[in-house]
């Protein structure tokens, strides 16, 4: 959702700038981004990793490990005793799969987004450059190709120019 808020101009609310319109303020459109969106699996997974990822979780997982690990000689080092860190690590493991993979989706895409919007940017960038990643292996190999090209006659021109 996008906004647009009036706001005044500082430089014209100054008294005795000799400006006739010192009096009356002057509008500017300013564009606003407000975030609105429905995505709670998003906003739970990047939550989930920011607080994953500090040294507090990383603390609490060695915390869970140092009580599993003393409390083998209170359960003989049974195999039930191992079967509750294997299962504990595993379902763990599982759930952050799906929890980096939405994080590096969602970094992947903006990443994109930037640099495309570099390319737009650049007189000298061709753009047909925007949106590659949606390219089939077959085009994006055959692009490997052409800028190798690229790369060894720029190469040949340096060694000549050096001889």
């Amino acid at each position: 959702m996008t906004r647009t808020r009036m706001t005044s101009n500082p430089i014209s609310k100054r008294k005795g700038n000799g400006n006739p319109l010192a009096a009356k303020p002057r509008q500017h459109p300013i564009e606003v981004q407000t975030r609105t969106t429905n995505d709670w699996f998003g906003r739970f997974a990047a939550h989930a990793s920011g607080w994953l990822g500090s040294k507090w979780a990383f603390a609490a997982a060695v915390m869970v490990i140092v009580v599993w690990a003393a409390s083998g000689f209170l359960f003989h080092y049974s195999d039930t005793w191992q079967l509750v860190i294997n299962t504990g690590t595993t379902i763990v493991t599982f759930l952050m799969v799906f929890l980096i993979q939405n994080t590096q989706n969602r970094d992947a895409r903006a990443i994109n987004l930037k640099l495309n919007e570099l390319i737009r940017a650049i007189d000298k960038a061709g753009d047909q450059m925007i949106d590659i990643e949606n390219l089939s292996d077959l085009e994006l190999d055959e692009l490997k190709s052409k800028y190798e090209k690229i790369k060894s006659a720029y190469t040949e021109r340096m060694n000549t120019a050096q001889k």
